[in-house]
């Protein structure tokens, strides 16, 4: 039992890495042309080497599995599990009124703590931005729940509107690249234009990756 908790650790910490700091391969430090993508939707086709994914957009594409592929699932979390000190990746759009509004929360693992702090840009919508941050308060406020997070000595509170999904790593294997199965995959697009992942995060038991 410890060491198929240990297994499941490395997978998601190692997955977690690659989500955090937007890396793809570890070919990529020698592949400086190749381009960063990532791929949101659902696997039409599937073999030991290739998928076959429907996009969010519309298009099918086929991706190369990588040597040593990682596999990780999600499972749902609720707000009231983000605790002070706790590592978070947190999408968010700005509000009309200003302040910023969750899309999606994952909880890292604490071994993650740290890893590519910061705010930069995300492609889950149009101007969405991904926020890696410590906990530094976890509240209900008067117009609902909020979140303060620090990064580099800097400050962002964060509305959590009611059904944020709320995730957190869970473990998964090869086997649950079937078509249907949801994916979020970020791969690398090489200049002939065939992508290559060397990670997947595939949605199960009715959990589907929200990042």
């Amino acid at each position: 039992m410890r060491l198929k908790a240990f297994h499941s650790f490395v997978i998601a910490a190692s997955l977690g890495t690659l989500l955090v700091t937007g890396l793809t391969s570890s070919a990529s430090a020698q592949n400086q042309n190749a381009q960063q993508v990532r791929l949101r939707g659902s696997i039409v086709e599937a073999s030991d080497t290739m998928l076959k994914v429907k996009t969010r957009e519309g298009q099918t594409v086929d991706i190369t599995l990588a040597q040593g592929l990682n596999v990780s699932g999600v499972a749902n979390a609720s707000v009231s599990d983000i605790k002070p000190g706790d590592y978070v990746g947190i999408a968010s759009l700005p509000k009309v009124g200003g302040g910023d509004g969750a899309l999606e929360v994952l909880i890292f693992p604490p071994a993650l703590k740290g890893a590519a702090e910061g705010s930069f840009g995300w492609d889950l919508k149009p101007n969405s931005t991904m926020t890696n941050a410590t906990v530094a308060d976890a509240v209900k406020g008067v117009e609902g729940r909020t979140v303060t997070v620090t990064y580099h000595g800097q400050e962002k509170t964060i509305a959590i509107p009611e059904g944020t999904p709320v995730v957190t790593f869970a473990p998964a294997t090869q086997a649950d690249l079937k078509p249907g199965a949801v994916v979020f995959i970020p791969a690398e697009k090489d200049a002939s234009g065939a992508i290559t992942a060397q990670r997947v995060v595939v949605g199960t038991n009715g959990v589907v990756p929200p990042m």
